[in-house]
């Protein structure tokens, strides 16, 4: 977070310094922002701010969950839990837990994270109560780890991602690992530019009948390895966008796609690649017959 510049047009003014640090959240912002004799008084451009108003801008999910069901719904840190306030029923009172009760009649949740949190690693780990998740405000620049994030949720059948913000995000692996009900993902908004790691990132998405990668950025992924393993549902694949160059492990990342009856892999380098075993196994022989057939370059290992 670049914050020199903005800190040093606050050295003036102890007091709003002060309780920025404290607070470290957006209310700091709009009380300024509300309060015209406050900003008045401390003489406060609240437009100098903006970086920090989005980073510290809530971030609101909303959660449909399965009725009857004992589980949790969210996975918390314990150093982290005052940060995630949670309400039941838009009921405006707040519930200090993160798990349902068997018999709960509970229609929706909604969380709101108001803190500078820069990790989303395995926030929904193996919360098996969910069918739904939407994230309708997501603001934020500074979330930097997305691994396992809905790995395991295995009862989630939609998954609403159009307001998310990947720009930071350098790990994205299992990011969604054993979703095996998701039928769809719409990941057109999705900025890879900076990800480095998306091993078995759709590992075990069984149910998934297509996938549009096109707007994906490869440039700086190391490690592929397991990347659709066992997306047996999936008929085509383009990856034609995908820049492996700097790939060195693709050890079965195509790995029972059993389905598979197209894919594009022009782009493809495997010059680095040190790993690539199993690549193809468990896919057709009619669809390893035609890879060989186009592309010359990748080892014989990779169809074992």
């Amino acid at each position: 977070m670049k914050s020199s510049g903005v800190l040093s047009n606050l050295k003036s003014d102890y007091f709003f310094l002060k309780l920025f640090d404290n607070l470290l959240k957006k209310k700091t912002l709009d009380i300024i922002k509300y309060n015209n004799n406050l900003k008045d008084r401390l003489n406060i451009n609240i437009n100098n701010y903006k970086e920090y108003s989005e980073i510290y801008s809530p971030i609101e999910i909303e959660i449909k969950p399965i009725n009857n069901v004992y589980g949790k719904f969210i996975c918390i840190g314990k150093k982290n839990e005052i940060y995630f306030h949670i309400y039941f029923n838009n009921n405006e009172e707040e519930i200090k837990r993160n798990y349902l009760d068997e018999n709960e009649k509970i229609k929706i949740i909604k969380i709101i994270i108001d803190y500078q949190v820069i990790s989303f690693e395995e926030l929904f780990r193996y919360c098996k109560c969910i069918e739904y998740i939407n994230f309708k405000k997501f603001f934020r620049h500074n979330i930097t780890n997305m691994y396992g994030m809905f790995a395991n949720c295995s009862s989630l059948k939609e998954l609403n991602l159009s307001n998310f913000n990947t720009n930071n995000v350098t790990n994205m692996s299992e990011m969604f690992f054993e979703c095996s009900k998701l039928k769809e993902l719409n990941l057109s908004n999705f900025n890879t530019d900076n990800v480095t790691n998306m091993s078995s990132m759709f590992l075990g998405c069984s149910s998934l009948k297509e996938l549009n990668l096109s707007n994906f950025n490869t440039n700086n992924v190391i490690n592929m390895s397991g990347m659709f393993f066992e997306c047996s549902s999936l008929k085509e694949l383009n990856l034609s966008n995908f820049n492996t160059d700097n790939v060195t492990i693709m050890h079965r990342v195509f790995y029972g796609c059993s389905s598979l009856k197209e894919l594009n892999l022009s782009n493809f380098n495997t010059n680095k690649e040190t790993f690539m075993d199993g690549m193809f196994s468990k896919c057709s022989e009619q669809l390893k017959m035609k890879i060989k057939a186009k592309y010359k370059n990748i080892k014989e290992e990779a169809f074992k």
